[in-house]
């Protein structure tokens, strides 16, 4: 079985749009969604700096933008199951036909500013922890006042606070964790910090008719399959403050049977943490145009399932 996943903010890099642009019809599939969303995609794409695209109201569309237009490139894909790291959840939302593209696009547009807006109150962000044992990283970090807003699987935990907290535990590191890390984002997703942010997404989703997932949709809450489009977007919004739990995510793959396993654009982290997680998944990150072929070969070899 095939696993189609999508990337979280923080994997976004300076110009890596550029060489999708060159692709038959992405530039003018690109301007379209720029102009629904009213944010130049092209521009933060492929000229602006690592401060501009750390920007959690300009990141954010980006990424979703970027990773539907790499899994267009793919051709026809019938992958055994979607699923998205945080932000790449609309990403998979729109691949599991539960939104169009473009109603994803605007809806992860309204939840980059709002999500902008709350980190905005408090000087908050995120830290990688390298190394120890979540039983006793968990405790510790709750201790300081963090949220381990992102647990990876693979002993990877992301912790999310105030800048004072995450000063605290550069400091006091929990036992056996070797480095902590800031990331390249804005806030402290997933916690809540950012309470303000999911009402304002909540509105925005009234306005919705979500479909049924034409494929197996896999939720970041608590890494079950999800088969009704209405919940599908009630845990978008709620996800907003909660932890993301890629690691329950990770176990429902196998035991749905996942044998490969591609991250669309632009790839690499969640494919870096399944070669640890899911030893023997064969796994294609798509980075570049350049990965299409490699990605191609692995969907001819694992229908869907």
């Amino acid at each position: 079985m095939l696993v189609l996943v999508a990337p979280g903010q923080g994997a976004q890099t300076p110009g890596f749009l550029t060489p999708w642009l060159e692709l038959p019809g992405a530039a003018d599939r690109i301007a379209a969604w720029s102009d629904a969303i009213g944010l130049d995609l092209a521009h933060y794409g492929t000229k602006a700096d690592a401060d501009e695209i750390r920007d959690t109201a300009v990141a954010q569309p980006l990424l979703v933008a970027a990773g539907l237009l790499s899994a267009a490139a793919l051709g026809e894909v019938s992958p055994g199951v979607v699923a998205g790291h945080s932000v790449g959840e609309f990403t998979a939302a729109a691949l599991a036909g539960v939104v169009d593209d473009t109603t994803a696009l605007r809806l992860v547009r309204t939840r980059g500013l709002a999500m902008a807006e709350a980190a905005a109150i408090t000087r908050t962000g995120m830290s990688a922890l390298l190394g120890g044992d979540p039983e006793v990283t968990v405790p510790h970090l709750e201790k300081l006042g963090l949220t381990p807003a992102n647990v990876n699987g693979a002993g990877q935990i992301v912790a999310a606070g105030t800048i004072e907290q995450l000063a605290a535990l550069e400091a006091d590191k929990p036992e056996g964790v070797r480095r902590v890390v800031a990331l390249q984002v804005a806030g402290a997703f997933h916690t809540h910090h950012m309470a303000p942010a999911v009402a304002k997404l909540d509105e925005a989703a009234k306005e919705l008719s979500p479909a049924a997932p034409t494929t197996r949709y896999v939720s970041n809450k608590d890494g079950q399959v999800v088969a009704d489009g209405a919940e599908i977007v009630a845990r978008l919004v709620g996800q907003v403050a909660n932890p993301v739990r890629w690691d329950l995510c990770m176990e429902t793959f196998q035991e749905l049977g996942a044998a490969a396993l591609i991250e669309v654009c632009p790839g690499g982290t969640l494919t870096g943490i399944a070669k640890r997680a899911m030893k023997g998944v064969a796994t294609v990150a798509l980075k570049t145009p350049d990965d299409l072929d490699a990605a191609r070969t692995l969907i001819a070899e694992h229908a869907a399932v």
